[in-house]
């Protein structure tokens, strides 16, 4: 099976870490992801169906595109970017000021060091792997074989880590740029999902 995962686009909070907060594109966010798919798409569509984060900035253009292109949409909760706590919707910026040892903790060890009262990298990481475990099982009960998935950041630089089999300390240098799409094969051996990058 393969996911196109597609980064959202510049949103109205872009300079801060939004982790859950539900907050709109930007008319230059909306442009960037609709200029990816743009180039992406084949004719006729090759997707079978469009899996979304529940969160605006993904949901907005992925219901949009479902319509245009009348595919089935499904909203995975599990897909949502990391939940950042009491640093959300705050600037690095900010924090750095505040608690740069903190801040400087979490950016090279995020395995070890979280936002106050925020997600931990594992907590992270299992509740991702349980949204595309519900994924696989969707595609292999209707028979699809390739997924659009709007998402997040933090769940494509997962996904790029466990793929190239890095350390998750890594996590934070892999790419996943505003609007981009990133493609993976999906599969399941002896009960564990594998990533590939396509």
């Amino acid at each position: 099976m393969q996911i196109d995962l597609l980064r959202h686009g510049e949103t109205t909070l872009s300079h801060t870490l939004r982790g859950h907060l539900d907050d709109d594109l930007t008319e230059q966010g909306w442009l960037q992801m609709q200029s990816t798919i743009q180039q992406y798409m084949t004719t006729p569509v090759d997707w079978d169906v469009i899996i979304s984060s529940p969160l605006r900035r993904c949901r907005c253009l992925a219901e949009h595109l479902a319509n245009q292109l009348g595919l089935s949409m499904l909203v995975n909760e599990h897909i949502k970017e990391m939940y950042f706590g009491d640093w959300e919707g705050i600037s690095t910026q900010v924090i750095y000021e505040a608690e740069p040892e903190q801040l400087a903790n979490f950016w090279q060890f995020p395995t070890q060091y979280h936002a106050p009262n925020g997600e931990s990298l594992i907590q992270f990481q299992q509740r991702v792997m349980c949204g595309f475990d519900e994924i696989y099982e969707q595609m292999q009960r209707q028979d699809w074989n390739k997924a659009l998935v709007v998402t997040h950041g933090g769940v494509i630089k997962l996904l790029t880590c466990l793929a190239q089999q890095q350390n998750l300390d890594d996590l934070l240098k892999m790419p996943a740029e505003l609007g981009e799409l990133y493609s993976f094969s999906l599969s399941k051996y002896h009960e564990q999902m594998q990533f590939e990058i396509l």
